[in-house]
């Protein structure tokens, strides 16, 4: 009776064997979708998401819409953000106007890659848009001290540069 039942479960291994070859070999032949960077670029971006990046303003490209409220930071999961407002200046008002509440910058805006898991809950918990996931494929360090970036800064750079360049991201 056991020897019987051993090759009972031979077979059943070798057909179980069988099926997944079949469809390895049917894997296998369907042509690739992943792209094989570096040899080949990547031409589709718009189901990409990278890394986290300030929204630039419309006034000023320069200038961020962030109100520093700090839900981004609460939002992260991993704790990756840190958000610090700027002291608020008061615009003095004209003569017969009433004094206008100074709206709130973030004076510093850190995100530590290192601790980033791309999830998304600051970009979807910001009240004011102010947080989108990057294009920019091509980011790299050798180091981890420099993941982490101060946006801020990146954003600055970046609207002080002509458009379509790689301004404001950390030199590789």
């Amino acid at each position: 009776m056991t020897l019987w039942r051993e090759i009972r479960e031979a077979v059943k291994g070798l057909y179980s064997l069988a099926v997944g070859m079949k469809i390895t070999g049917k894997e296998f032949a369907k042509p690739w979708i992943t792209t094989r960077y570096p040899w080949k670029t990547v031409d589709n971006l718009s189901t990409y998401f990278g890394h986290v990046e300030l929204v630039p303003g419309a006034e000023d490209p320069g200038e961020t819409s962030c109100i520093a409220c700090g839900i981004c930071a609460k939002n992260c999961p991993s704790s990756a953000i840190t958000v610090k407002a700027a002291p608020s200046v008061e615009e003095p008002a004209a003569e017969g106007e009433k004094k206008k509440k100074a709206r709130k910058k973030p004076g510093v805006f850190l995100v530590d890659f290192s601790l980033c898991s791309l999830c998304g809950q600051c970009v979807e918990g910001c009240p004011q848009d102010a947080l989108r996931f990057s294009r920019h494929v091509y980011w790299a360090v050798m180091d981890r001290k420099n993941l982490t970036v101060d946006l801020l800064d990146r954003l600055a750079k970046a609207g002080g540069a002509k458009a379509g360049g790689n301004a404001g991201l950390p030199d590789a």
